[in-house]
Parts: C-alpha cells; sequence; structure tokens
C-alpha cells in the first residue's frame, strides 16, 4: 500500500514539475517575443514601407504595424488599452491633451539622438515644451491649392475664398478645428479661441461660406483635385505636394494666417518595449532614413540635415518649407477642454447640416 501510495506521490511530483517546466518556458518564450517585437500606431500611409523593413533588419526587431485615422480615434484606443502599443504619432494638441492625462511616458533625451539636428523653430513648442513626451516626425500647414488653369484669380488669403467667384468650386477637409482655423484666422481671432463672442462671429460668416463649398470630404479631394474635377480645396501642404508632383497645374497658397502643424514620436505609459521604442525614434532620426521619408511621403522633415539630402527643387519649394517670415504668425492647434471641445463640434456640425 505505501509503495502504491509512493508511486501516485512521484507521479503528481512529476507532473507539477513538467507544469512548472513548462510555464516557464512559455513565459520565458513570451518574454523573448515581447523583447523582439515593436508595436507602432501611426496615420496609414505615413511612413516608407522599406524602412519598416530595414529597421528589422538593422536592429532584429520585428515591427506590428498598426493604423488610426484620426488623432481621436488614437486617443480611444490608447486610453482603452488592450493592444499595447509601443510608439504612437499624435499631432500637436493630442500630444498635450494625452500628457495632461498622464498618458506618455517622459522622454529621456539621453537615450535619443539627433535632436541637435531638427528645427529649433519646430523644438520646445507650446504644446510640449521642452519635448519632454514627444519627438517632432512631420510638420506643415493647412492652406489652398487650386487649379491655375481653371482659377484665373489666384486666391491668397482665406477671405479671397468667400468671393463669389468660387461658387460651388470648393472642396473642404472633413475636419472640426481645420474648417473652424479658416474663418477664425480670416477675423484674426486665435484658432485656439475660447471666446463664444467670436465663436459665434465666425459660425455666421462659415455659413455664408456654403454657396461655395461643393463638398466636405477626406482624402478622396486629393483625387478630385489631381483628376481636375474641381478648381480649389482646403488641405494639408503635405497632401498639397502629392497633388502638385501629379498634377503640375496645380499649386499651393500658404495663406497670411493659418495653422501650422506637428506630427510626433511619443511612447506611451502603456508601453511593452520601451526600448526598441526608442531605437526606432534614433533610427527615424538618422538623416538619410528621415529624408527616405520625406521624399516618400511628401510632408516636411523637422530634420535640417535630411532636409539638406533631398532633391534642390523639394527642399528649396517654400510653398513646403517655408521660411521663418511666412508662418511667424502660424498657430498650432492647442488642446480644449471638453465644454469647448464640444461647442466647436455643435457649430461645425451644424455648418454642415446647411450645406
Amino acid at each position: 500500500m505505501k509503495k502504491l501510495l509512493y508511486f501516485f506521490v512521484g507521479i503528481l511530483v512529476i507532473t507539477a514539475s513538467l507544469g512548472l517546466i513548462t510555464n516557464r518556458m512559455k513565459a520565458a518564450d513570451g518574454v523573448k517575443t515581447q523583447n523582439n517585437s515593436l508595436t507602432i500606431f501611426n496615420w496609414g500611409e505615413y511612413i516608407d514601407p522599406d524602412l519598416i523593413s530595414k529597421f528589422q533588419k538593422e536592429t532584429g526587431y520585428k515591427v506590428n504595424y498598426m493604423t488610426f485615422d484620426s488623432n481621436e480615434a488614437m486617443y480611444s484606443k490608447v486610453k482603452q488599452g488592450g493592444t499595447a502599443y509601443d510608439l504612437i504619432v499624435p499631432s500637436d494638441y493630442m500630444i498635450e491633451k494625452m500628457a495632461k492625462e498622464n498618458l506618455l511616458l517622459k522622454l529621456d533625451h539621453s537615450k535619443i539622438k539627433g535632436l541637435k539636428d531638427d528645427d529649433p523653430k519646430l523644438l520646445n513648442p507650446a504644446f510640449d515644451q521642452g519635448n519632454q513626451y514627444s519627438v517632432p516626425y512631420f510638420w506643415g500647414t493647412l492652406g489652398i491649392v487650386y487649379n491655375s488653369k481653371t482659377v484665373k484669380t489666384p486666391p491668397k488669403t482665406w477671405n479671397d475664398i468667400w468671393s463669389p467667384t468660387y461658387k460651388n468650386s470648393i472642396l473642404l477637409t472633413d475636419s472640426v478645428r481645420d474648417v473652424m482655423a479658416m474663418v477664425l484666422s480670416k477675423h484674426g481671432y486665435s484658432l485656439n479661441t475660447t471666446n463664444q463672442k467670436e465663436l459665434d462671429i465666425a459660425y455666421q460668416d462659415l455659413l455664408k461660406l456654403t454657396p461655395n463649398v461643393k463638398a466636405i470630404l477626406g482624402d478622396e479631394i486629393m483625387n478630385y483635385m489631381i483628376n481636375n474635377e474641381t478648381p480649389l480645396a482646403v488641405v494639408y501642404s503635405g497632401q498639397a505636394a502629392e497633388m502638385t508632383s501629379e498634377n503640375k497645374n496645380l499649386k499651393y497658397v500658404i495663406p497670411e494666417r493659418t495653422n501650422i502643424w506637428y506630427d510626433n514620436l511619443a511612447i506611451p505609459k502603456t508601453a511593452k518595449n520601451v526600448k526598441a521604442a526608442y531605437a526606432f525614434i534614433n533610427f527615424m532620426q538618422e538623416p538619410k532614413n528621415a529624408a527616405q521619408n520625406a521624399e516618400w511621403i511628401g510632408y516636411a522633415t523637422p530634420n535640417l540635415k535630411a532636409k539638406a539630402l533631398l532633391p534642390k527643387e523639394i527642399r528649396d519649394n517654400k510653398s513646403f518649407y517655408p521660411d521663418e517670415a511666412t508662418i511667424k504668425d502660424d498657430e498650432a492647434y492647442k488642446n480644449l477642454n471638453p465644454y469647448w471641445t464640444g461647442i466647436y463640434n455643435d457649430l461645425y456640425l451644424e455648418f454642415k447640416m446647411n450645406k
């Protein structure tokens, strides 16, 4: 009987030992997989795929690349958890919002290379003083692209697009802040105003623009303009760069006061592989890689050494690399609290309903 008891005890000990070894092996495999992967959450088509392959080959990290189509969608995913993103690409005001909500990791600048190569005017921004949470990725402006073949009097200011000349001719980007920015700038108001009177005046003037608005769209704006189907559109400078390269009749204008935007690399607090995130930031800070990315995407690189590597016709184009004088009065979007965000959204939706 004792022998039988010892036999069963032995079986239990062996089973427990095997289970422990298996669990340890699984845990080790999990750590290994986790340490060898990098999950990036970025805008769609916002990096040259060849650079991801190059990064994987050089570092041994496997990149899981996921995309979003708006800052708000990205913010919701990060806040909800579920997927542990190691690196994200928020815009200016969203960096401010996420930092305030303790969703971002404070960066260790001693682990980041090449910040000294970035344009000083793009560092230490109002939305992230000292670049505590962000590293510049791309930057640009909000402006007007027009077809020089069909538009005989090119617009130069936001005020110009209210002209009856452009009746049923304008495509607007479907964005609350961008549409509001046009009319706020037209009146000389801050693009981040929280003055109800100014917003009411802006809204009433925005209604006067409706006869000129052909449609409010997303990325499909680009195809309409490239195919000469519409004479004028309000777009981002990077979109304009791609359009003008496809259709030589298209020209891009930066109005006298507009939005200057910044997209940035940032590390969420929930990142599982911070080491890999820093490795990717440093990889993208290398001038050759930053230049390759800028040429593929069409947006302006903040890296001055990278800019110097771009073809002359790109780096000298002031529509996409404007000088200090051109953008001195431009303004980045700031994070608005929920109350004012609601006010902006309500005014914009009412405008769309009247379209």
